[in-house]
């Protein structure tokens, strides 16, 4: 296991994580990232409501995706495309500091 120091909204997280399931991880920190994000900027919500709320619409999303026979794949691989995009400027910052 390895530490991995994380952000969402703002806030640093630490993580621990295996160096195999690092880019997973990542992606995932992406997308909750966004979501909390998208879900701050429309509902003028925080804290608790905000992370249940953003729950709630994720484990929708992946409900709606496995019932509806598979995933449209053009649109994961946009999404993917956005969160690689967004993880690179991240890291491009975190290189600055160091």
């Amino acid at each position: 296991m390895e530490s991995l120091d994380i952000m969402l909204l703002g806030k640093e997280y630490r993580v621990s994580c295996t160096p195999e399931n690092k880019e997973g991880l990542l992606a995932a920190v992406a997308l909750v990232d966004a979501k909390l994000n998208e879900l701050a900027s429309k509902t003028q919500s925080s804290g608790e409501k905000l992370a249940v709320m953003t729950a709630l619409n994720i484990a929708h999303e992946f409900l709606q995706h496995q019932r509806g026979n598979g995933f449209d794949m053009p649109a994961v691989k946009r999404r993917i495309g956005l969160m690689q995009a967004r993880l690179d400027g991240v890291l491009a910052q975190q290189d600055k500091l160091f």
